[in-house]
């Protein structure tokens, strides 16, 4: 059988995989953490080097790669319970590209791309809804629930591995549009601080820059400037987490909006002119074609309630300058 119509893993009982295309290439570890969700790594690490998990009636190393027809032997695992999938509205998003590999969405601000941490499901659960015959739907990538923009969902595992792999070496080029507070000076400006995670006393996922932490590098363009804000464009040449909003605020210029780590006074009196969400937009991808390496360049205009900001904060500075003369 394959993944999708495999037993209850949590009954006493073996149960008896065969693999489909859509886990072929993957690994075995990561296999097993992907049907046992809620089931700690360090038990399916235990029973793959014990021996408990078999493929085709042998041991395996946690390195291995499943093949299309790889009988696997699973012992019973104690599965946390899910939550209930038919709770899942299914929702198609904006395509922006797709074909047999991969979709390419245009993700909203304010919906998280999959559930965890108190958020019940995400795009990837309310896609998987609205495409109960797709054999696979990955994400390949993160974008934090605030940020809107460009986000890459992988349909087969071949497409998922390889994007993977251009993530980790750098061959995926992402370009964010963000207005931050404070009149920015350079054209181009390489910012290298290394990021730490920490756990605030309320339990919250937070980041600090720490020579302590991981090595992490954003390029910030000038796209443009106002009196009090500016419009950077920031690639990513590492992608930690919340990296382009810390950085910036260690700089000196959060992100408007940003209410992590922001300006929270000046937040709030920019919801009552207009903005009541981030301003940060991922905004181009370039890339290689997973399966048939063409290059794919992609772009997204800013959505319209943060062009509608910008527009407001031109109106109001030629306004001011028509003052002064």
């Amino acid at each position: 059988m394959s993944i999708l119509q495999m037993k209850d893993l949590s009954k006493d009982s073996v149960t008896w995989l065969e693999v489909g295309d859509e886990a072929e290439g993957q690994r075995i570890d990561n296999f097993l953490l992907h049907i046992a969700k809620g089931v700690p790594k360090s038990h399916i690490y235990r029973i793959l080097r014990s021996g408990e998990v078999r493929v085709n009636k042998g041991r395996v190393e946690v390195e291995y790669r499943l093949k299309v027809g790889d009988v696997l032997r699973v012992p019973p695992i104690r599965v946390a319970k899910m939550p209930d999938q038919t709770q899942v509205p299914a929702r198609e998003f904006d395509i922006v590209y797709e074909d047999e590999a991969l979709i390419i969405v245009n993700k909203p601000a304010g919906v998280a791309v999959h559930g965890g941490s108190g958020v019940s499901f995400g795009v990837i659960e309310q896609l998987r809804r609205a495409r109960p015959q797709a054999k696979l739907l990955e994400l390949a990538h993160r974008l934090d629930r605030e940020t809107s923009g460009l986000l890459i969902v992988a349909k087969k595992r071949q497409a998922l591995t390889r994007l993977h792999d251009q993530f980790r070496e750098g061959g995926i080029a992402k370009r964010y549009l963000a207005l931050v507070n404070g009149v920015w000076r350079n054209e181009l400006q390489h910012v290298r601080l290394s990021l730490l995670k920490y756990l605030t006393a309320e339990g919250e996922r937070r980041v600090s820059v720490d020579p302590a932490g991981k090595v992490s590098h954003s390029i910030v363009r000038l796209q443009t400037q106002w009196e009090n804000f500016s419009l950077v464009e920031v690639e990513l040449k590492t992608g930690r987490t919340h990296q382009i909003r810390v950085h910036l605020a260690h700089l000196g210029f959060p992100i408007a909006g940003d209410d992590k780590y922001g300006d929270f006074s000046l937040n709030r009196t920019l919801q009552k002119t207009g903005l009541k969400r981030m301003f940060l937009h991922a905004a181009r991808l370039d890339l290689l074609h997973p399966l048939s390496g063409d290059p794919l360049a992609l772009t997204l205009p800013l959505p319209t309630e943060l062009q509608n900001f910008v527009e407001q904060l031109t109106r109001y500075e030629k306004r001011n300058e028509a003052k002064k003369a």
